[in-house]
């Protein structure tokens, strides 16, 4: 079911894009839609694990130099029959990790330094089988062709907006079978409803990789608790990197721009007290 809810919304985010251009540009337009979607998505393919890792600055680590970490991820790894991803730390004292890559083969995992300071061993368990059940229903990859997709409609309306200043919807509406009123609707709106599939596209995700690195922990509640703990911690410690790339912030476990009353209305994380609640829940059905 979330393989199909996922497939679906991608499928609408696609035929969003392609809307958008056709209202831009008439089927020129459509087709530049698509050119563009395609070059991003090729981009997004292949170098978005490296540049959201240089964003922020990410370190790679070993055995030796994160031992604990390292160990965690390793026997996680193990019990989901997983090749080991690479692990990075990120210096900073906001509580996060996130997954990325763009398969199982080629996949890395990042923890902040402030995660490792206020987690327990069975706490930092339930967080990275949480970002390795990512990597297994390779959400990577879907995430970043969604937000791929999402900024280039972005990007149409940001065109849409420079032709009304400069009359090319007047001048060549009828021609490409646009509209300065098209134009319009899809300036103001598409962004929107592009942000809104996206959101509904990482939500999905986040309720499946939960009930995912539950089992793969092996104790719900582990996973539970340290949500509670890191969602107070991103509220007392804003990440300010994320506030910079708020694209990025669909890829850590709880949300990044907890101060930000905007993002969190389009929020692509589920809240916080349903997921403890379904994870209790699932506690309690193990148990029974």
């Amino acid at each position: 079911m979330n393989l199909f809810r996922t497939t679906l919304l991608l499928t609408v985010l696609t035929g969003l894009l392609l809307v958008a251009g056709q209202l831009l540009g008439g089927q020129t337009g459509m087709m530049f839609a698509l050119v563009l979607a395609v070059v991003m998505n090729f981009g997004a393919y292949w170098f978005s694990d490296k540049i959201v890792l240089s964003m922020y600055g990410a370190q790679e680590v070993g055995p030796h130099d994160a031992p604990e970490l390292y160990g965690i991820v390793q026997e996680l790894a193990r019990r989901g029959n997983l090749p080991m991803p690479r692990v990075y730390i990120i210096h900073n004292d906001t509580p996060n990790a996130f997954a990325t890559g763009r398969s199982p083969e080629h996949a890395a995992v990042a923890a902040t330094t402030g995660i490792l300071r206020i987690l327990s061993q069975e706490e930092l368990a339930g967080v990275m089988a949480h970002e390795l059940a990512h990597v297994q229903h390779r959400d990577t990859l879907i995430s970043a062709i969604a937000a791929t997709i999402a900024g280039a409609i972005s990007m149409l309306a940001n065109m849409a907006q420079w032709a009304l200043i400069f009359g090319m919807g007047r001048q060549n509406g009828q021609e490409n079978g646009g509209s300065v009123l098209g134009t319009l609707v899809m300036m103001l709106l598409a962004p929107i409803a592009a942000a809104l599939i996206q959101m509904a596209v990482s939500r999905t995700r986040e309720y499946a990789a939960d009930a995912r690195g539950a089992a793969l922990c092996g104790n719900p509640l582990w996973l539970a608790n340290a949500l509670r703990k890191l969602e107070l911690g991103n509220r007392r410690i804003p990440m300010h990197q994320a506030e910079s790339n708020p694209a990025t912030a669909h890829l850590f476990i709880v949300n990044p721009l907890q101060g930000n009353s905007l993002a969190n209305l389009f929020s692509t994380h589920p809240p916080i007290e349903e997921r403890v609640r379904r994870l209790e829940e699932m506690a309690y059905q193990m148990r029974a």
